[in-house]
C-alpha cells in the first residue's frame, strides 16, 4: 500500500481541481441541472459531474493502477491490477451547493481492492478551510492538528445529527425526546468528522440511504479520533463493495453509542 503522504498529497491535489470546477456554479441553476441518472440511482447533476470529471482526470494522472467507486460513474479500473481502491464522493451535500449554502465536501477514502480494509480517509469542506484526514492505526487531523471525539456520556447533553424522518420517524423519536440539540447539515462526510472533531456527539441515519461513497472516508476519520461506528443494530458496520447498496448508521464519541442503540431499538 503506498504511503499516507503520497494519499494526503493526491486527495489535495483532487481536492483543488473539484474546486476549481464547481466554484463558478455553486448558487446558479447550472449547478442543480439534472444531466442523467447516476450509477447509484440518485441524479446527476451538473456540479456533481463537474466535480468528479476533475477528480478523476487527476488520478488518471497519477498513474499509479488503481479501482474508482464514485456515486456518479460507478466503477472504474485505471490500468492493470488495481493496487488500491478509492472510493469518491466528488460532491457531499449536492443541495447545499446548488443553493449556496456553505456546507458541502469532497469524500475519498483509500483502500484494499474489496474495501474491507480502510487505509486512509480524507474529507474537505469546498466552500471554507476545512480539511480532515486519518491514517489508519495513526489518529485523525484537522487542518493539521489532531483531533478527538467529544467526552459527553450523558443523553440530556448530547448533540446529535440524526436523519431519520417521514418513514423511519418511529425509530429516532426515542431519541429526538431525550437529547439536547438535533442539528442536520446535509453532507453526511461532512457531519461524521463533525463528530469526529467534537462539535456534534454522534450521527444517526436508518433510513437505509447510505451509500459507501457517502461514509467511507468519515467512518475512518471518526473512528481514528476515538469514535465508534456500528449499523442501527449495533453490529460492525460491513462497507458494502458497490456503490448501490445502501446502509444504516449509527456513530457516536464511544461514550453513548450503547444508549443511542438502545433507544433506537424501544430499550
Amino acid at each position: 500500500m503506498t504511503s499516507n503522504l503520497n494519499f494526503l498529497k493526491l486527495c489535495r491535489e483532487a481536492y483543488r481541481a473539484a474546486y476549481d470546477a464547481t466554484c463558478d456554479l455553486v448558487g446558479t441553476d447550472s449547478a442543480s441541472s439534472f444531466v442523467c441518472m447516476g450509477a447509484d440511482g440518485t441524479p446527476t447533476t451538473g456540479i456533481d459531474l463537474a466535480a468528479e470529471d476533475a477528480i478523476v482526470e487527476v488520478l488518471k494522472a497519477d498513474g499509479r493502477p488503481m479501482r474508482i467507486l464514485s456515486e456518479e460513474l460507478g466503477e472504474l479500473i485505471i490500468g492493470k491490477s488495481p493496487e488500491f481502491s478509492v472510493v469518491l464522493d466528488p460532491l457531499d451535500g449536492t443541495y447545499n451547493a446548488s443553493a449556496g449554502i456553505p456546507f458541502y465536501s469532497v469524500s475519498i477514502a483509500f483502500a484494499s481492492h474489496d474495501l474491507s480494509d480502510l487505509r486512509f480517509g480524507y474529507v474537505r469542506n469546498l466552500a471554507f478551510r476545512e480539511e480532515y484526514y486519518a491514517e489508519a492505526g495513526k489518529g485523525s487531523y484537522l487542518n493539521g492538528n489532531r483531533i478527538e471525539t467529544s467526552a459527553n456520556s450523558e443523553l440530556k447533553d448530547l448533540c446529535v445529527s440524526i436523519y431519520g424522518y417521514r418513514q423511519n420517524v418511529e425509530r429516532t423519536r426515542r431519541i429526538y425526546s431525550n437529547i439536547r440539540r438535533v442539528r442536520l447539515f446535509g453532507s453526511v462526510a461532512l457531519e461524521l468528522c463533525y463528530v469526529a472533531s467534537g462539535r456534534l456527539d454522534a450521527f444517526v441515519d436508518v433510513r437505509k440511504a447510505l451509500r459507501v461513497t457517502d461514509v467511507a472516508a468519515g467512518q475512518l476519520i471518526l473512528e481514528e479520533a476515538g469514535g465508534l461506528v456500528t449499523d442501527g443494530y449495533g453490529k460492525t458496520l460491513r462497507l458494502p463493495d458497490n456503490v448501490t447498496a445502501r446502509v444504516e448508521m449509527v456513530a457516536s464519541n464511544g461514550h453513548v453509542q450503547k444508549k443511542l442503540l438502545s433507544l433506537l431499538s424501544g430499550g
